[in-house]
């Protein structure tokens, strides 16, 4: 996979634990929302809460990220190439 390979990233609310690692991680694309889970939000800071809906992940985040999706204890974030929507972190990642 190629370094430069825009990725996206979703949180499956359903698991989230709300345990709030992954803003601690990357602060610039999750945060905790008032109903206690976690939420991927663009470069407008919105939050994205239909479910399943992705933002890209900036380059300059992608390893904080990466860890975001590693350490959750809930594994419900998934990170994928955008060109064909395979998961290349998180728990459905081969």
């Amino acid at each position: 996979m190629s370094a430069t390979e825009p990725l996206e990233v979703w949180i499956d609310q359903d698991l989230c634990t709300g345990d709030g690692i992954c803003a601690q991680y990357a602060p610039e694309v999750f945060e905790l929302d008032i109903d206690g889970l976690a939420y991927v939000k663009g470069a407008d800071e919105e939050l994205r809460q239909q479910p399943g809906e992705s933002v890209p992940v900036p380059l300059t985040v992608l390893q904080d990220v990466v860890d975001s999706a590693k350490e959750c204890p809930g594994d419900c974030i998934h990170v994928r190439r955008v060109s064909d929507r395979v998961e290349v972190y998180g728990p459905d990642a081969e």
